[in-house]
């Protein structure tokens, strides 16, 4: 986008699992420390042996400011332990339900 000319990319991290609800095996983890070891600062103890609670806001906008995005907003929200105001995959799984709501991402790119 900036060879495009581009003077600033703004991003925002919407609604999405926190940390402190994803929890994901050692499995996952290696994934992510055998392409990059610096993402270990992503994952905090789990409360399960051989288990790490991931960060995935976090890790999306260090992606996101390493691709050379100048602004990005973090919203915070935890879709997973607000069963009221969000839909939740991992929720819906845990509990066993049939179905599950479904979210929609947007990207837009203003002309002019």
């Amino acid at each position: 986008m900036h060879r495009l000319g581009a003077r600033a990319i703004m991003a925002a991290i919407g609604p999405c699992i926190a940390r402190r609800s994803y929890e994901v095996d050692a499995a996952f983890v290696a994934r992510f420390l055998a392409q990059d070891p610096e993402t270990e600062r992503f994952f905090a103890a789990g409360a399960r042996d051989d288990h790490a609670q991931f960060d995935l806001e976090g890790y999306a906008a260090s992606r996101l400011a390493g691709a050379g995005v100048t602004r990005i907003d973090l919203l915070g929200v935890d879709t997973y332990g607000d069963a009221a105001a969000w839909y939740s995959y991992r929720r819906a799984t845990h509990r066993g339900e049939p179905d599950y709501g479904r979210q929609i991402s947007l990207i837009a790119l203003p002309r002019g």
